[in-house]
């Protein structure tokens, strides 16, 4: 469940950011956005959750490989077509790193461009 706390305290910080989530765990096959949120300006932001306990085998935020980017997109990209019926809504991607436990570790939320 480790996963699903990171994704829980993730949600807690963006609604704090003044964020409405609009959605969580949205999946397609081979892929999925942690989060999808709207801010005040009506901005979509598909926010990728990731935590590590220790940096042993790194950092939270260098475990978000290219691929995993990759597929984020894809993912944001059908939510826009499938779920909102086009592709020219204002949105970006960003990954949010809790390095540390999920209850108490450092939150960084890192804006991705393109």
């Amino acid at each position: 469940m480790k996963g699903a706390d990171a994704e829980a305290r993730a949600e807690t910080h963006l609604r704090a950011l003044g964020r409405e989530v609009v959605a969580r765990n949205y999946r397609i096959p081979g892929g999925e956005i942690d989060v999808v949120t709207r801010e005040a300006d009506g901005t979509l932001v598909f926010t990728e959750v990731r935590q590590r306990l220790r940096a042993a085998h790194g950092s939270a935020a260098e475990s978000v490989t290219p691929r995993k980017l990759a597929l984020m997109h894809r993912a944001a990209l059908t939510y826009l077509t499938r779920e909102l019926g086009r592709d020219d809504v204002p949105c970006r991607l960003e990954v949010l790193t809790i390095d540390g436990p999920a209850a108490s570790g450092t939150i960084t939320v890192i804006a991705l461009e393109g």
